[in-house]
């Protein structure tokens, strides 16, 4: 009797409703999460193919509610497995996203810069020394013609186009 005592202190309590809740809707953010990858990156996942059929359904279905179930449905399926490396492959897909962005922006605020203040070229050209600062001079004088001119933004995005090709992505630091 003493040992059948041991065994039940052993267990774990079990969950609360309102626990169990929240991992339900937590594993439903993740299916949110997945129904947002395109097709390639749902495959790259490794998922069951229940839950990848699932997913892909859900991509078709344009009614609130029944969005809704299915997302339940999903969540229900992915009770079944273990979601740390889906979630690990979704936060490092989201981490190289806001990486990019960030570089894209770095990139708009050099354009940006360049095109309103000429003394920034000796800094461009300090930060860039294998830029040809010549050339970007060139395209800030176009783009400014076309801006004031009123003709569509070729030298403009041209400009961009340059400091893309001068500026590497991987200078912006996690």
């Amino acid at each position: 009797m003493q040992d059948n005592l041991k065994n039940n202190a052993t267990l774990e309590p079990p969950l609360s409703k309102t626990r169990r809740k929240q991992a339900m809707h937590a594993l439903q953010d993740i299916g949110e999460q997945l129904v947002a990858l395109d097709a390639k990156q749902i495959a790259e996942l490794d998922l069951p193919e229940t839950l990848r059929d699932a997913i892909l359904e859900t991509k078709l279905i344009t009614k609130h509610e029944a969005r809704r179930r299915q997302l339940q449905y999903i969540g229900k399926l992915m009770r079944e497995i273990d979601i740390a490396p889906i979630q690990e492959k979704i936060n490092a897909r989201q981490h190289t996203s806001l990486h990019h962005t960030a570089w894209l922006h770095q990139l708009e605020r050099w354009r940006e810069r360049l095109l309103t203040d000429e003394t920034v070229f000796t800094e461009f050209g300090q930060q860039y020394p294998h830029a040809d600062l010549q050339r970007l001079r060139t395209l800030v004088r176009n783009a400014n013609q076309e801006k004031l001119a009123g003709k569509p933004p070729k030298n403009f995005r041209a400009l961009f186009h340059e400091l893309r090709t001068i500026i590497p992505e991987k200078t912006i630091l996690s």
